[in-house]
Parts: structure tokens; C-alpha cells; sequence
């Protein structure tokens, strides 16, 4: 409870027992054993933080601080209570402002961040790499930075590493060797990540940081609770998550110097999974946040069930301290009692030690810093009760508080276009480049071989023109020879024919000649005998005359002569 300007923690032998705002950002340690009341004084103290407007951040791990965004219920033991403490007129029952927030987006807002903002270094050491893949991250990094390729979920990180695999010969000059058996090792690394939920927290809209730093109309901070259920059950995201907000706390935020009451305060139940088998460098970064943050305006509280589970370097960095019971049943629990006790100042009206073993429920051994942060002697403390609900919230007061307290701007995650668009762009061009580049290519091809059969077939056509030019010069060679010998044949008939003809004309010359000879000589002898008719017609007129022999003799001689000419 926040009153007078402290937060009122509960009372020890009557008196109250205060946290000085002004030194909440010195951080602080939450211990006991389970059932003690760890969680109610968490509640308790988160109620005071948000009453003072401090804006508060809650690791919900048992998924029951929820119920801060609930009125408390009223009981019979509540208000004995409020009557023991006092505070009747201050106390009533009511709800905070929550905002719930979840990375796997079941239980609350979204929470996301972009793998460019989580940087190689910090990846490097949630994947666990050696120090060559660490090397080979950050000159991914490099790259995808020099083209302009933006980083911010893990698609765009594999594909950027598919894509520096398969034109790392080219970037080795100018960036450094890359072996495939490095950039395999990053791969693989990103399996569990991914598995676990990144491709969840990778990405847009990232979260502002300054948006858990709120305050209500009424001034009172804004208490965010991250549902934490899931998220620790793997180990990798949460180491993923935790680096990445202590980053942000540490880059963004200012220095403040000393405050009057800090600017945001987180808490960090069952710290000791945090703890547990965390990375390395988680352990180095939480002690690093932890020692330079408090000048930034944070405060940091652990909740755990013993000192012990807190690295020491951790543990020296936390001054407000409650410690609620702690059972010693074996020698290092009893050990663990020792050093608890051992790290509050001590009161000479009790030993510590005994003190721890036999707290009551709801019961503490605290010391807070005084105003001049000087540790106070341990108290045997009653702690406050909270106002709000002891148990979670309704589902229903839940997705109501979600519609309405402004953050509905992350809910929806948006896919800008960043490294995998552009590179599977690139690709697809690319593709699409060889694909015409291969068209062409088997266009070119189907040309050389239409070409090719086109030149084979002109050559055959030649052949052929050439073969059937040869035919035809023979068959032509054939048919003049032929013609030719017709010719010699019609000229040798011809000949024969005009021999024939000639024959004929000479024989019919012949016969016309014989006929001639022949009528000539017909004639002739007919002639002659036409003489001779004649000759006998005047021999027979000359014997009718009576001419003497001698005269007919003369006469004859005379008519021969002249017939004969």
C-alpha cells in the first residue's frame, strides 16, 4: 500500500514498516520457501509501486498474478487483517490497470521484436555459436546491411543465410571466408528457436518499450504482465526474450541519476528458472543490466524461493530485501537458512537465522534502505495484504482490459516487405531471367536445329534436285539418244524410202523407159508393120499397077530407105 509518499510494507512490533520510493530503484530480493507468500508481497508491493504511478512489469509464471486486474474479495480473515494493519480508511478493494501481454499471443498483446534490433552479437549467444559462426553471423548481418536487406523475423535471417550460402565465393573478399560447414552450424542452431515459438517474437510491429512505461488517467502506472506459463518451458525464447528487453532497458533509456521514485520497476517470479541452466550469457547480461540500470531509473526484483538460487553478483546488487520462511530439513538448507540470514543486517533482539525457520504465513524478515540508502536492521514483518484478487483473473475481465488499453496496435502482425520478400523477389526475377534465358537458349537451340534440318533438308532438296537433274540429264541424254536414233532411224527409213522411192522412180523410169523402148519399139513395129502394110498395100497396088519386077525391086529399095530415115 502507497501512503505518505512510501510504500507501506507491514508492521513489526507495532510499527509500520516502509520502502522508501526514492530508493525502490536499488533493487530488491523476494525469497522463501513455497506457500510462504512470496507472490501476495510481489502483489502487494506492485499494487504500492502502481499507486505511486511507477509502471510496473510482472513475470506471471504460475499464471496466478493475473488478479491484479480483479477487485480483491472481501472475507472474514481479509478484514481481520485490515483491522491488524490499520488501515481501515485507507484500505479498499479494487482493481489495477493491467495490461497483459504474451509472447505466444494466447494470453495477452503480442510481443515482438525484430531480428535486426536483437543484433548478432546477442543472437550468437542464445544460439550458443562458436566463435567462427559467430564471425559468420555478423558478416550476414554485414551483408544483409550493405544491400539493404532488412532482418526482422526468422524467415528473413534463414533466407538471407541461404543466400550468402550460395554466393559466398563472392563476398569472401570482401567480407571475410565463410565455410559451409559455419553457416550449417547457424542453421542449425536456429532449429530450436524456431520450434520454440521465435517465428512468434520475430517480428513487426516490435515492441516500444516506452509503451510498458504508462500511466492511467488517474496517474497510476500501468502494471504489464507477460504470461509466463509457456514461455519458460523454452528456455531458448525466453533467453531470447529476457536478452533482447534487458538491451532495450539499457540502450533507450536515459540516465536519471538519482529519481524520487523510479520510472519502471520489473519482477521476476521463480527467478530461480531464470537462473537455472540459463545461458551463460543471459547470467552476465542480467548482472550487467542489474549493476548500471538502477541510474537509468529501473528497479529490478527478484522472486525465488532461497537466496541461493541468485548468483552472488546478482545478489549483492539487491538492497530492499524480504525474506519469508525458509525450511531446513538437510545440511544445505540449513545452509542456505545461514546465508540468508547472514546477508541482513542484524538486530540484536534476535538471531536471524532462527527467525527464518519459524516464520508464519504471510510473515517476513525484511530491511529496506532508509532514505539515506542505509540498509535497516532486520524486522520481524507482517506483510500488507493486497487489494486486488489473491487469485487470476476471469478470461472475460481479461479480453476486456485487452480491447480497451490502447495496445491493440500490436495484435496484428504485419509482414513488411524486408529480406525474404526482396531476396525471393530477386529469386523469382532471377528464375524468371533464366527461365527466358533458357527459352531463348531453346530457341536459339530450336533455330541451330531448325536450321540445321532446314540446311539437311536443303542439302537432301539439292541431293535430290541433283539426283533428279542427273535422272532427268539422263532420261534427257536417254531421249535425245532415243530421238536420235529415231531420227537416224526415220532418217535411215527416210533413206530407204527415197532409195524406195528412188528405186521406184528408177524402176518406173525403167518401165517407163521399157514402156517407152517397148512403145517405141511397139511402135516401131508398128510402124514397121504399118510399112510394111504400107509397103505391102503399094506393092500390092503396084502389082495391081503392073509394073514390072525390075521397077517393084528399085521401088522397095527406094521406100526402105526412106522409111529407115
Amino acid at each position: 500500500m502507497y501512503t505518505d509518499g512510501k510504500i507501506y510494507m507491514g508492521l513489526a512490533d507495532g510499527e509500520r514498516v516502509c520502502m522508501q520510493l526514492n530508493m525502490a530503484n536499488r533493487h530488491g530480493l523476494i525469497a522463501g520457501a513455497s506457500g510462504t507468500g512470496k507472490t501476495i508481497t510481489m502483489k502487494a508491493m506492485a499494487e504500492s509501486f502502481s499507486d505511486a504511478g511507477v509502471p510496473v512489469f510482472l513475470c506471471d509464471i504460475k499464471g496466478d498474478v493475473s488478479g491484479l486486474a480483479e477487485p480483491g474479495a472481501q472475507s472474514d480473515g481479509m478484514e481481520k487483517r485490515i483491522d491488524k494493519f490499520g488501515i481501515r480508511q485507507e484500505f479498499s478493494y479494487k482493481a489495477y490497470p493491467v495490461c497483459f501481454w504474451d509472447i505466444y499471443q494466447e494470453g495477452g498483446h503480442p510481443v515482438r521484436a525484430t531480428i535486426s534490433d536483437m543484433g548478432p552479437d546477442i543472437l550468437s549467444r542464445i544460439l550458443g555459436l562458436t566463435p567462427a559462426q559467430e564471425g559468420v553471423l555478423n558478416i550476414i548481418f554485414k551483408i544483409a546491411d550493405d544491400r539493404g536487406l532488412l532482418l526482422i523475423d526468422l524467415k528473413d535471417l534463414r533466407t538471407t543465410i541461404n543466400y550468402v550460402a550460395e554466393h559466398k565465393d563472392e563476398y569472401t573478399l570482401s567480407y571475410g571466408n565463410m565455410s559451409t560447414q559455419s553457416l550449417g552450424g547457424i542453421v542449425r542452431a536456429l532449429l530450436p528457436l524456431e520450434t520454440q515459438g521465435g517465428d512468434l517474437f520475430f517480428g513487426e510491429p516490435d515492441l516500444d518499450i516506452f509503451d510498458w512505461m504508462r500511466t492511467d488517467v488517474y496517474g497510476k502506472g500501468m502494471v504489464n504482465i507477460l504470461d509466463c506459463v509457456k514461455l519458460v518451458q523454452n528456455p531458448t525464447l525466453y533467453a531470447s526474450f529476457l536478452l533482447w528487453m534487458m538491451a532495450e532497458l539499457f540502450e533507450k533509456l536515459p540516465e536519471a541519476g538519482d529519481l524520487d521514485k523510479p520510472k519502471l520497476v520489473f519482477f521476476f517470479d521463480e527467478a530461480h528458472m531464470l537462473f537455472s541452466g540459463a545461458p551463460k550469457v543471459l547470467v552476465q547480461k542480467i548482472e550487467q543490466v542489474v549493476k548500471l540500470v538502477r541510474s537509468k531509473g529501473v528497479g529490478i526484483y527478484f522472486v525465488t524461493q532461497s537466496p541461493s538460487d541468485i548468483p552472488d553478483t546478482v545478489l549483492a546488487q539487491l538492497s530492499n530485501r524480504v525474506q519469508h520462511a525458509l525450511r531446513a530439513y538437510t545440511p544445505s538448507e540449513q545452509k542456505a537458512v545461514k546465508v540468508a540470514a547472514q546477508s541482513f543486517r542484524a538486530n540484536p533482539n534476535f538471531k536471524a537465522e532462527d527467525v527464518i525457520m519459524e516464520l508464519g504465513v504471510g510473515e517476513a524478515l525484511t530491511s529496506f534502505l532508509d532514505e539515506k540508502g542505509v540498509p535497516t536492521m532486520a524486522q520481524k514483518t507482517s506483510i500488507i495484504c493486497p487489494q486486488s484478487l489473491m487469485g487470476p483473473a476471469q478470461d472475460a475481465t481479461k479480453q476486456n482490459l485487452m480491447a480497451r488499453d490502447g495496445m491493440s496496435k500490436y495484435d496484428q502482425a504485419v509482414d513488411n516487405i524486408s529480406a525474404y520478400e526482396m531476396l525471393n523477389d530477386k529469386a523469382e526475377k532471377d528464375a524468371e531471367a533464366a527461365k527466358l534465358a533458357a527459352e531463348r537458349a531453346q530457341l536459339e537451340k530450336e533455330k541451330a536445329e531448325f536450321e540445321a534440318q532446314k540446311a539437311k533438308e536443303e542439302a537432301a532438296a539439292q541431293k535430290q534436285r541433283e539426283k533428279e537433274e542427273a535422272a532427268a540429264q539422263k532420261q534427257k541424254e536417254k531421249e535425245e539418244a532415243a530421238a536420235q536414233r529415231q531420227k537416224e532411224r526415220e532418217e535411215a527409213a527416210a533413206l530407204k524410202q527415197k532409195e524406195r522411192e528412188l528405186e521406184a522412180a528408177r524402176k518406173k523410169l525403167e518401165r517407163e523407159e521399157e514402156e517407152a523402148r517397148k512403145k517405141k519399139e511397139k511402135e516401131a513395129q508398128k510402124k514397121e508393120q504399118e510399112s510394111e502394110r504400107r509397103k505391102k498395100q503399094i506393092e500390092n497396088k503396084l502389082i495391081n499397077a503392073g509394073i514390072n519386077t525390075g521397077v517393084q525391086v528399085l521401088k522397095r529399095g527406094i521406100l526402105n530407105t526412106l522409111f529407115k530415115k
